[in-house]
């Protein structure tokens, strides 16, 4: 596998990058030319130092780079010619130092050995400092006479110990002078001096003092640099008179904390001493810390565990001491936390479990201070962005749905919607409806749809209350997740009531042989007897069902009176003989709906004590004077006679039906008359059949029961049922009918 693969790459650190990374063989190979007399100077062992990042296992690897000498610098004088003024007077033994070869190079390839041309007087010394440089120095061997000769050449080699060897000369010209034998003496050999590295332009750093034993002119000093380098010759001065070092240019701790420099005391003779000079500088805290990313990871799945690593982060202080140590810290309400890796490098990792719901995005503030006084800070700013994943199901607004849908509805009406919120983002939150289950009173599921987008619910069918009261389901919201999450919720649908039913009459009910029903009223009954009671129902609920009767015709006006909710049909004051004995009324029955739908039933009432009564009462009634009226009294005559042997016929059966009922012990009592009128008696009148209830009864009926439940109460007329009675419906069309009458106080009629 190629380093490519796992993303490593070296990191740059500011400086100027010597060394590349060959991705395809692991080799580290050089972008620059390298020297390292330019890179590290004077110092011995010369080392780069760069680290390598694993960005895809978040790993860096420090790796330090030597750089070893080469031969490539031949050494150098900074003068080719060198003047010398030796008094005549010296003593022999006395030592001259020369100027120094200057080689960059270091250890065997700097210089190694000085060599002097053959002559009579001078010999070389070739000497070793403290810091390993080899520096000659001329000595007198032989007593010079200026007469004799006055001027001495000499050639100074100086070599290095590379292979090959390389060397370089300096003509040294020896001029003998006379009397001035002392040369200057400084106080001390080496000066040693701290300052600060804020130290201003201009400032005193020393003053060093150099003393001439001889008199007069021979024993005026001069000073002068003998050994500096280029950066410090730009950044002090010293006084050729006074000895005094200062400031020209800005010192700066962190470009060199330390200056070495050799001063050469001349009087006028030109005999000289030397000194070192050691300036070394204070750090002050004057660097503000920087904050490199190395790595950083933008955006992080919110379901990161914790220690996930966000960012790597390396802290820079160019300072030294208690001034370069910084520390790292971000705001503490924040799920992160940083670790120091190694050195100055820390890891941004997360703390806790993060919800990008809760919080989408983080900005983080990095602020790295130093330890100085006063400390330094600087900051940088992150910005953590949450990727979603579907961890959220679609939550209804409503834990439960109740709708509204009148019913016969439009096919394709739209009857309520519903919403679902899913917090998480895109994909994840697209929402999509279904019905899930569905089922109520056999209404098939199919008869509703949902629009998968909005939640718009539909009806497919046109639903009829009377048949489906309500509708239960569920839906189910589903996002787009993977894998998808989804919630139910439970919806219920009620069906309204619309006034689409017409009241339906149970009583009197209408003969489907075209006879009309006739009822019997005493003539001597009083106001407020019941005649008869009209019965009936209404398929619809509520208002739609609620029921109001008036009497909308009547043969005589005033004479009866319907009750408004109960539909029972009383005398409104005592009969007279002018009163007819046929009175018809029309009753309407009208529902409470918006229009009311409304049906109307017909009766008859025959005022008379008796149906023999009736029966003569019709016979002798005068002829109408409408040109009919001979046509009617045949026909009241022949249905007369037709229901006189109608009723012969009844009380036979009657009899025989006694007869069954005492030997199957239905009837406590053994003898059966028929002194008192029956409950229902059937007349003939205009070729009608009609049959004639109980004058006085109470009816209870439900539209959703297939029973209906009668009850009647004593009355003190002869033709009515002397007690309280009960009649159970339980099918609203007649099939057959049991009469069973007795002696007692209690009559039952049951229909079935």
């Amino acid at each position: 596998m190629e380093l490519s693969d796992h993303s490593v790459r070296i990191v740059s650190t500011g400086r100027t990058p010597y060394f590349a990374l060959n991705l395809k063989s692991g080799h580290l190979i050089t972008t620059e030319r390298i020297d390292r007399e330019q890179i590290c100077g004077r110092i011995e062992k010369c080392l780069l130092i760069f680290e390598v990042l694993i960005e895809d296992e978040v790993k860096i690897f420090a790796v330090e780079v030597e750089i070893t000498d080469i031969n490539d610098n031949a050494p150098s004088f900074q003068a080719k010619e060198l003047d010398l003024k030796i008094s005549e007077i010296t003593a022999v033994g006395t030592r001259i130092s020369l100027q120094e070869a200057q080689d960059p190079d270091v250890g065997i390839n700097s210089i190694q050995s000085y060599q002097l041309s053959n002559n009579k007087h001078f010999s070389l010394d070739v000497q070793t400092g403290s810091d390993g440089v080899k520096y000659a120095e001329l000595v007198l061997e032989k007593s010079l006479d200026r007469e004799t000769q006055s001027v001495h050449k000499l050639t100074l080699t100086a070599a290095d110990g590379g292979d090959p060897v390389r060397s370089a000369t300096a003509q040294i010209r020896v001029v003998v002078v006379d009397a001035n034998d002392n040369a200057p003496l400084f106080s001390q050999p080496v000066y040693n001096v701290s300052v600060l590295e804020n130290a201003p332009r201009g400032s005193l750093i020393i003053t060093i003092h150099a003393t001439d034993r001889d008199e007069g002119q021979n024993s005026e000093v001069t000073f002068s640099f003998r050994k500096i380098t280029e950066k410090a010759s730009q950044i002090f001065q010293l006084h050729p008179r006074t000895g005094e070092i200062s400031t020209v240019g800005d010192l700066d701790y962190e470009e060199a904390s330390l200056y070495e420099m050799e001063v050469e005391a001349k009087d006028i003779g030109d005999l000289s001493a030397r000194c070192k000079v050691l300036i070394t500088l204070i750090d002050v805290n004057d660097n503000t810390p920087k904050i490199a990313m190395t790595s950083l990871f933008n955006s992080v799945s919110e379901n990161s565990p914790p220690g996930t690593v966000i960012s790597i982060l390396n802290l820079r202080d160019r300072d030294s001491g208690k001034n370069s140590e910084v520390t790292c810290s971000i705001p503490a309400n924040l799920p992160f936390r940083l670790q120091k890796s190694f050195g100055n490098y820390y890891s941004l990792v997360s703390d806790t479990s993060l919800d990008r719901e809760r919080v989408s995005n983080y900005s983080i503030t990095i602020t790295a201070t130093d330890r100085g006084t006063p400390p330094l800070s600087s900051a940088t700013n992150i910005l953590v962005q949450l990727s979603d994943i579907n961890d959220n199901a679609p939550i209804f607004n409503q834990t439960s749905y109740t709708l509204y849908i009148t019913e016969n509805n439009p096919r394709g009406a739209s009857f309520g919607s519903l919403k679902a919120n899913d917090s998480d983002l895109e994909e994840n939150a697209r929402v999509t409806y279904s019905i899930n289950e569905g089922h109520i009173n056999e209404a098939p599921l199919s008869s509703i749809s949902i629009n998968s987008e909005t939640g718009a619910l539909y009806a497919l069918r046109s639903f009829d209350y009377e048949q489906f009261r309500e509708i239960r389901f569920q839906v189910q919201a589903q996002d787009g997740g993977s894998p998808p999450l989804s919630s139910n919720v439970s919806v219920t649908l009620f069906i309204l009531d619309q006034n689409d039913n017409s009241p339906h009459i149970l009583h009197p009910s209408f003969p489907t042989d075209g006879s009309t029903g006739v009822e019997l009223a005493p003539r001597s009954s009083e106001p407020g007897y019941l005649v008869t009671k009209v019965v009936a129902v209404d398929a619809d609920s509520g208002q739609n069902a609620w029921l109001s009767y008036q009497l909308l015709k009547a043969t005589e006006p005033g004479l009866f009176s319907v009750g408004l909710h109960s539909g029972e049909i009383r005398t409104a004051r005592s009969f007279v003989d002018k009163d007819a004995l046929k009175q018809s009324l029309v009753v309407l029955v009208k529902d409470n709906g918006q229009p009311p739908l409304s049906a109307t039933a017909t009766v008859t009432v025959v005022v008379a004590d008796s149906i023999p009564e009736i029966l003569s009462d019709l016979s002798s009634l005068s002829a109408p004077a409408d040109p009919q009226s001979s046509l009617t009294l045949y026909l009241v005559i022949a249905v007369a006679s037709v229901s006189c042997l109608f009723f012969t016929f009844i009380l036979v059966l009657l009899v025989l039906r006694l007869r069954r009922w005492r030997n199957s012990q239905l009837f406590d009592s053994s003898n059966v008359t028929f002194s008192g009128v029956p409950v229902s008696q059937f007349v003939g009148i205009d070729g009608v059949r009609a049959f004639l209830h109980s004058y006085s009864h109470e009816g209870s009926l439900t539209t959703d029961s297939r029973k209906s439940q009668f009850n009647f109460f004593k009355s003190n007329y002869a033709n009515t049922v002397t007690s309280q009675q009960t009649c159970v419906i339980k099918d609203p069309i007649l099939v057959t009918e049991d009469l069973n009458i007795s002696n007692g106080d209690q009559t039952s009629i049951q229909v079935r």
